[in-house]
């Protein structure tokens, strides 16, 4: 990579040479309206044609998002020409557009509508025909509705890049041209993970998550002890739905909001990620002295699991039987706790914030019954706050409940980043098969964001070759060393979302145009700022390993026994079914 000489408006500026147009004018200090592009790479498809600007010696405006900077070249952004253009590319967007923007779950956080007020878009400018509208609300993760649809073609990209799958894709040509899965069927329909990162790049309302508020707020009305769980990720994304930069620990002020919305108790999952380490390291450990199957390949993630059954049900005896972390500690409320306060379980409604949409399916399965009877994601967290008037800046720091599931340690914290899950596992994997904790504590070779991580651990002569990785796309290499038999590993972490939850398809969203004070140049940056806030969380706990947990150590002496005991079977551990018949495709 070069640096070239280009001039923006009359000024001269020296850009990297691999930058298009409209990255160069961000990074220069230019903010060009664009609908189709999102980070580097995520989309080029050059479809919206709202960030048209003048290039000298070109023939026509050019689309900034596709077009690469080169030497000498002289960019105007603001000249009547091109202001005039793109208003008008707005404005033909807009007169096939549902416009219920009052009554739209996007509203507030929609790149068209902060679009249509740079350009100074007019209202009914050109009326017509619309295209025929397909609604889509019966998959139990995710929404589609064509009428908000643009057509940018960033969740059809989103989902090929992340996942490799192509669930999305344009069907029908010219008027009727609309983005669905095959055939316009519903999510529900379609080998579709349920993951949300479609949702993450929509510009606007046309993907959503499909929200369960009306599920808690019918719980409060019965008056049920409502009790709510946050997973890790949570934490390191809440603040940015009320204004603060990207990488805010928001831990403290969350659990004083969630106690003010009359939550009956309010507890981490990180407990649930602690009782999963344990049920999942015993699991490791009895396969690598039994001579099981491996590698052991694990479970929390619920993207990855749809994945699983759908594409490679043939390696389902690979993967660990443990439920997740939430569905865990769901499962534990409604036995352990209830039992032990002697509250009748229909009398509990059981509440998870995820930074997931897929958890919303997680919990509908019929392996895992009434363990949780509502998913929120971040975003509709922050609804709820908001709806209740509650001012974020003027939260105090409170600590989530200590009763009975109350305690955590650093390592279950972690379990919101790609490699978390792994490093968890292998402290508490390391005392048990050597008799003595891991002295360096962090096994710093399996963090990071690259696509696949790999690293050995020595247990006293016993070498353990584990691999982490997030995304499908990433994953799937991995998957086929494993179907083919010649895998090295004996233990894999799968993230479904690239990142793993931190950038899950239920947290804030994150573009440019909606937080420009932000340096968000590539994806990973955000991810990064996130999984700080997790790990600075670990370094300051004072339990650090799984099987230190107190109140694990209680819960194992006073009800579970010990970690793959019948008891912790019934409650802690699930099953997996090949989903090939339902969706033939999905092995071609």
């Amino acid at each position: 990579m070069a640096l070239v000489n280009i001039t923006i408006e009359g000024q001269h500026y020296q850009v990297d040479d691999s930058l298009t147009v409209l990255e160069a004018c961000r990074q220069c200090g230019y903010n060009v309206p664009s609908l189709c592009s999102f980070n580097h790479g995520q989309c080029s498809l050059a479809s919206c044609r709202v960030c048209l600007v003048e290039i000298k010696g070109a023939k026509g405006l050019c689309a900034s998002c596709v077009y690469p900077v080169n030497e000498g070249m002289e960019i105007t952004i603001s000249s009547p020409k091109a202001t005039e253009a793109r208003r008008a590319s707005v404005e033909l967007i807009l007169s096939n557009h549902q416009k219920n923007c009052l009554q739209c779950d996007k509203n507030g956080h929609c790149e068209l509508l902060e679009v249509a007020k740079l350009v100074g878009a007019r209202d009914g400018m050109y009326e017509g025909e619309k295209t025929p509208v397909t609604i889509d609300t019966l998959a139990p993760g995710l929404t589609r509705n064509t009428g908000k649809c643009i057509l940018c073609g960033r969740c059809i990209e989103r989902c090929k890049n992340a996942q490799g799958i192509s669930i999305l894709g344009f069907e029908n040509r010219g008027f009727n041209t609309i983005v669905s899965p095959l055939e316009n069927r519903s999510f529900a329909q379609s080998p579709c993970l349920q993951c949300g990162q479609c949702v993450n790049v929509c510009p606007t309302g046309a993907l959503m998550e499909h929200s369960e508020i009306d599920k808690v707020d019918a719980a409060f009305k019965a008056g049920k002890k409502v009790i709510v769980q946050t997973a890790p990720a949570v934490r390191s994304a809440i603040a940015e739905e009320f204004g603060e930069p990207i990488g805010t620990c928001g831990t403290g002020k969350m659990v004083a909001a969630l106690h003010r919305l009359g939550f009956y108790r309010v507890f981490d999952t990180n407990f649930g990620a602690d009782l999963t380490i344990m049920e999942e390291a015993n699991e490791l450990i009895e396969r690598i002295k039994h001579k099981g199957v491996l590698p052991q390949i694990t479970s929390c993630s619920p993207g990855w699991i749809n994945y699983l059954e759908y594409y490679y049900p043939e390696l389902i005896p690979h993967v660990s039987t443990c439920k997740s972390p939430h569905m865990m500690e769901g499962a534990i409320i409604k036995s352990y706790y209830a039992e032990k306060h002697d509250i009748p379980v229909e009398d509990i409604f059981v509440v998870s914030v995820m930074p997931c949409t897929a958890k919303k399916y997680e919990r509908q399965r019929s392996q895992m019954p009434n363990d949780v009877d509502a998913v929120l994601t971040t975003r509709e967290l922050a609804k709820l706050i908001k709806r209740a008037g509650i001012q974020w800046s003027k939260l105090p720091e409170e600590e989530f409940d200590s009763d009975l599931i109350g305690e955590y340690s650093g390592a279950g914290v972690i379990f919101g980043v790609t490699g978390g899950v792994m490093e968890a596992a292998l402290r508490t994997a390391y005392f048990w098969m050597t008799g003595k904790e891991y002295q360096a504590i962090n096994f710093t070779d399996v963090r990071g964001l690259d696509g696949v991580k790999e690293a050995e651990v020595d247990f006293d002569g016993t070498k353990v070759k584990v691999a982490v990785t997030s995304g499908m796309r990433n994953a799937k290499p991995l998957l086929e060393q494993i179907k083919a038999g010649t895998s090295p590993y004996t233990f894999v972490e799968v993230m479904c979302c690239p990142g793993g939850c931190i950038n899950g398809g239920g947290q804030p969203y994150v573009h440019p145009s909606l937080l420009p004070n932000e340096d968000l140049d590539i994806i990973d940056t955000y991810c990064q700022k996130r999984a700080s806030v997790l790990y600075s969380e670990d370094e300051r706990c004072v339990v650090r390993q799984s099987h230190n947990n107190p109140d694990i150590t209680t819960l194992y002496s006073e009800y579970l026994k010990k970690p793959g005991s019948e008891k912790a079977e019934e409650l802690l551990h699930t099953s997996y079914v090949s989903d090939r018949e339902r969706f033939p495709e999905a092995s071609k």
